[in-house]
């Protein structure tokens, strides 16, 4: 009797942590990140200030070596988020494939040129040398261009001597005046900016002259909708961890202190302009009004990019954002 007992107890005691392991495992919101992307600056602060356990989760970074390959293992299932913008998302969706979107940052590419440069505007930039990187389909590339032709009569794609490359080599080849110009991701326009390098215009500049009412967010998190609807409680703890993570990094210079070894600024001039970059990208928009913007861009796109940056669908597909947080429940 004694002995069942034991046995008894044993099991009960068994079987409570195999719950408890199988609770945290459905808590536990696995996130592909880039190994040095920005995202990683949210989320370590968002981990050593406790808002993910404060939100009921447990946030587990997992890293890839390229956006592509974080793409796949969101599709195998390996991770539950990851980072990517609502272009890939709306598309996806319109293959039947039911991916969604949280808005993580408007901060965007930016034309840079040197300091004592007389490219002012879009333009002066006519018959120069501009680098761009993110490729032809880049989309703060295909708004630029838009802009450019309605309002300077010209596309810089058949008017420009374009060099497409990797980001830092743009940047490195504008600092030795190889390049005119260059269309570079907000942060290694940061960087240029810390080095004295003028902002001429940057993508959410352009979409808003041609006809967004602000900013709109250029990345965000990205998971299958399914997944969680089915985890719908640890999504939305993870979208509340997120959020107040933000509002800290909005408000307080001592987390980005903490942050300053992640973030490879090699003096106080780079490390400010990173930090009042992101914090500039920060969404506070209504989410409403975003999305409207947002449709209103993906039409110009679609025109620009044509199916191979769209595929079929010349609209934004139903479902881009997240249906949880667009109708607010």
């Amino acid at each position: 009797m004694r002995i069942c007992k034991i046995m008894t107890a044993a099991a009960v005691a068994l079987a409570l942590t195999l719950g408890a392991g199988l609770a945290r495992a459905a808590d536990t919101i696995r996130v592909g990140v880039l190994k040095y992307g920005t995202v990683n600056w949210e989320l370590t602060s968002l981990a050593s200030h406790g808002f993910d356990t404060q939100s009921g989760i447990k946030v587990e970074m997992i890293p890839f070596a390229s956006n592509q390959a974080t793409l796949v293992a969101l599709q195998a299932g390996e991770v539950n988020v990851i980072v990517s913008d609502w272009l890939w998302v709306s598309r996806q969706r319109a293959a039947g494939r039911d991916f969604t979107f949280v808005p993580f940052s408007s901060s965007v590419g930016a034309l840079m040129v040197p300091a004592n440069s007389d490219i002012r505007e879009l333009a002066d930039l006519k018959g120069r040398k501009v680098g761009v990187a993110g490729g032809p389909l880049d989309k703060g590339w295909l708004t630029l261009r838009g802009l450019a032709e309605r309002d300077a009569g010209f596309d810089p794609a058949n008017e420009n001597e374009i060099i497409y490359g990797a980001p830092p080599l743009l940047a490195k080849k504008l600092e030795q005046g190889e390049l005119d110009a260059v269309l570079n991701y907000w942060h290694y326009a940061a960087r240029l900016e810390a080095k004295g390098f003028r902002r001429v215009l940057d993508a959410n500049d352009a979409a808003i002259q041609l006809g967004a009412e602000g900013a709109i967010s250029a990345i965000g998190y990205v998971f299958d909708e399914r997944w969680a609807n089915e985890h719908r409680k640890a999504m939305l703890g993870f979208v509340h961890a997120s959020q107040e993570t933000k509002e800290l990094l909005k408000t307080s210079d001592a987390a980005w202190e903490e942050l300053r070894p992640a973030m490879g600024a090699e003096d106080d001039a780079t490390f400010t302009a990173l930090r009042d970059r992101f914090r500039a990208g920060i969404p506070e928009r209504p989410l409403k009004a975003e999305i409207q913007d947002t449709a209103h861009i993906y039409r110009l796109l679609a025109k620009l990019g044509g199916e191979k940056l769209v595929g079929p669908a010349t609209e934004m597909a139903p479902g881009t954002f997240w249906h949880a947080l667009v109708d607010g429940s």
